[in-house]
């Protein structure tokens, strides 16, 4: 498979005061098509950086991110936003849906963007809905839906423009553990149609579904192994 992600000696300090904090202190990583991937660390470790890196949200203060064949390490702010709304579909602990939209609505934001007509914006956000089991809760605003349905929300709208990667942040952080099940076991049958998964997780039980844990400490990459042992969906 080809390589998605490349990262070459990533460092990001912050001024705070007047110490300089390393958040990543020379990061290498590289990331290929359909691997499913865990970043896990202690608070203060680096993964929190290393997802807004990852994710495009921020740039890193020296090294190389190379995204699916594009530097993207000192792009500007409106150059990013493009390369994060084709490239990468997010999924937030927070799941991040707007109030007064339904469902479809929500899933369809990203195509907006891409600048798809709305009869097909809502087409292939009812598939994509269909696809994430919600076929019955469409016209639902987000209050009217429970946490595990708002989180299958998310991921369809991660899922909507068919990105090289999807990146969940914490993504069970606010729900019971029948529910990270279900969403955990969505996402294996999201890796096994050859998506590129990468959590960002500090949950060992979260971590065991991807294949390969990747375990940060004080900004830098403290082991990196192939998870033998990873839960079945």
């Amino acid at each position: 498979m080809r390589e998605i992600i490349r990262i070459e000696d990533v460092k990001k300090y912050y001024q705070v005061g007047n110490q300089e904090v390393r958040a990543l202190d020379g990061v290498n990583l590289s990331i290929r098509q359909n691997e499913y991937v865990a970043i896990m660390g202690p608070s203060g470790s680096g993964k929190s950086t290393m997802m807004n890196i990852l994710g495009c949200l921020d740039i890193p203060t020296s090294g190389e991110y190379i995204l699916n064949g594009t530097n993207v390490s000192q792009m500007e702010d409106n150059e990013l936003a493009e390369v994060r709304n084709k490239e990468i579909g997010f999924v937030f602990q927070s799941f991040n849906l707007l109030p007064r939209y339904n469902a479809i609505d929500n899933v369809a934001l990203p195509l907006i963007y891409a600048g798809i007509s709305k009869n097909e914006r809502t087409q292939k956000a009812m598939t994509a809905l269909k696809d994430v089991g919600l076929e019955e809760r469409m016209e639902h605003r987000p209050n009217e839906l429970s946490g595990g349905q708002r989180q299958r929300v998310a991921l369809a709208r991660a899922l909507i423009n068919t990105p090289s990667i999807i990146l969940a942040d914490e993504p069970t952080g606010n729900l019971d553990s029948k529910t990270s099940i279900d969403i955990m076991n969505l996402f294996e049958k999201i890796y096994k149609e050859g998506n590129t998964m990468i959590v960002v997780t500090h949950e060992e039980d979260i971590a065991k579904y991807a294949r390969r844990i990747i375990r940060l400490r004080d900004g830098r990459i403290e082991s990196d192994t192939i998870n033998d042992h990873y839960t079945l969906a």
